[in-house]
């Protein structure tokens, strides 16, 4: 087993859970956090992965989360992946509620999680050579904005600001900072979260949509990135299906030469 360890945010379900796979079967150590005990105790049980239930919209619970972390071995790689969109609904109309919740998880909890581990990345790297990571899994709506992204749009827009930012501060440092942004990608709750939970909303916004991405596409790509080189930096990766030209561009129906 490799002495490298990740660890995965948001690792109950979809891409999270996808990156503890891919990284354990690149044979990493990983430490899957999320909220809900029960998913990950399921997802340690497959995976042989260890686990760390945690609010990351909790200060104290980010603190529990670091403590044990320091005392349980090195972290080369953070992936801040925990997220989520609620509503489509415009600006004026929108609720504030869904706002603040989408800027707690977006962009508050990534600052929090990369405060309290960073100094442990840092303390991982002990050869000349070598790099820690910091991986945001952002979004597309954190570069294009589209009619119903409001509050999504300005959180995901702010994760990219603030990963920007983060890459310049730690600039002379063996800590590469690496942004993946998704575009559509089915998964079993993303749309669920979105509409409060309708089904058939969520799985409206795939109907008919030849491929859309799915969470082992974009967890791929994350492991491959952290495993490139430590001289390079992937500093931006744009993820879409070939069906999606943009986030409001959706091709329906089988892809023909025209």
């Amino acid at each position: 087993m490799s002495t490298r360890r990740a660890v995965v945010t948001g690792a109950s379900s979809g891409i999270g859970a996808a990156t503890v796979r891919a990284f354990g079967d690149q044979g990493w150590n990983v430490v899957g956090v999320a909220r809900r005990a029960d998913r990950l105790a399921a997802l340690a049980e497959e995976t042989g992965a260890a686990v760390f239930t945690a609010d990351l919209t909790k200060q104290e619970d980010v603190d529990a989360l670091r403590d044990y972390l320091a005392e349980s071995g090195p972290v080369h790689a953070l992936v801040n992946n925990a997220g989520g969109a609620k509503g489509l609904d415009s600006v004026e109309s929108s609720s504030l509620d869904d706002w603040a919740w989408m800027f707690e998880i977006n962009v508050l909890a990534v600052k929090r999680v990369t405060s309290a581990i960073l100094p442990l990345l840092r303390a991982s790297i002990t050869e000349e050579g070598t790099s820690a990571d910091i991986v945001n899994v952002t979004s597309i709506a954190g570069h294009v904005a589209y009619l119903g992204g409001g509050g999504y749009n300005a959180s995901k827009f702010a994760a990219h600001a603030m990963t920007e930012v983060l890459r310049l501060e730690l600039n002379g440092e063996p800590i590469r900072v690496i942004e993946i942004a998704p575009g559509m990608v089915k998964t079993d709750e993303f749309g669920l979260v979105r509409f409060g939970g309708d089904a058939a909303k969520a799985a409206a916004a795939y109907e008919n949509v030849p491929h859309p991405l799915v969470a082992e596409d974009v967890a791929e790509t994350i492991v491959s990135s952290v495993l490139r080189p430590a001289h390079v930096n992937i500093d931006l990766i744009v993820i879409k299906p070939v069906a999606q030209a943009a986030p409001t561009r959706i091709a329906r129906g089988p892809l023909r030469v025209r």
